[in-house]
């Protein structure tokens, strides 16, 4: 009966898709993470080119976990 109510093959859609987003979204925060205290070990230790380096991977996963968190309010209320 529950068959008849959700398709499997969209079920198995969104379960895929909401897996790949949960584990693409969590390394990119884990990214930013790293980044920002990579940046403040490396500042301190007065390497301004790998520091700068590190603010840009962490820079880089913010706007990735911003992206993500954008593409899905509009994900959701366009449909």
């Amino acid at each position: 009966m529950i068959a008849s109510l959700v398709p499997a093959k969209e079920l198995l859609e969104t379960v895929v898709a909401s897996v790949i987003a949960g584990l693409g979204v969590t390394f990119a925060f884990s990214m930013a993470i790293w980044g920002v205290a990579r940046f403040a070990d490396l500042s301190r230790g007065e390497r301004p080119l790998a520091a700068a380096g590190a603010a840009i991977v962490a820079g880089l996963g913010l706007a990735s976990v911003g992206a993500a968190l954008v593409f899905g309010i509009v994900v959701m209320t366009s449909g």
